[in-house]
């Protein structure tokens, strides 16, 4: 998995921004990716920002933003960690 956890991100993708709740089950799988795979994600992008927001009652979704402002969102309502760390991968493309 630590290679899976190793991914860097193409030029174009700006900023990551994952919203998720601190207790809810639907948000489980985005604190089980953050906890496994933040880090190694961190090191492989050091300069990248990736910002988590954690509010009560959300639900839990990343928005990716692109150069000349563009942005995309991905609902990540009752995804696993796999799951949660393919839908970044993809948006990162």
């Amino acid at each position: 998995m630590a290679a899976r956890s190793a991914y860097k991100f193409g030029q174009n993708l700006k900023e990551l921004r994952i919203h998720l709740c601190q207790k809810s089950a639907a948000s489980k799988g985005v604190r089980d990716f953050i906890e496994n795979h933040y880090v190694q994600l961190k090191k492989s992008n050091p300069q990248f920002p990736i910002l988590i927001r954690e509010s009560r009652d959300v639900n839990p979704v990343v928005w990716a933003r692109y150069a000349y402002g563009k942005e995309t969102n991905a609902t990540l309502l009752n995804k696993s960690k796999d799951e949660v760390f393919d839908i970044v991968q993809s948006l990162a493309k």
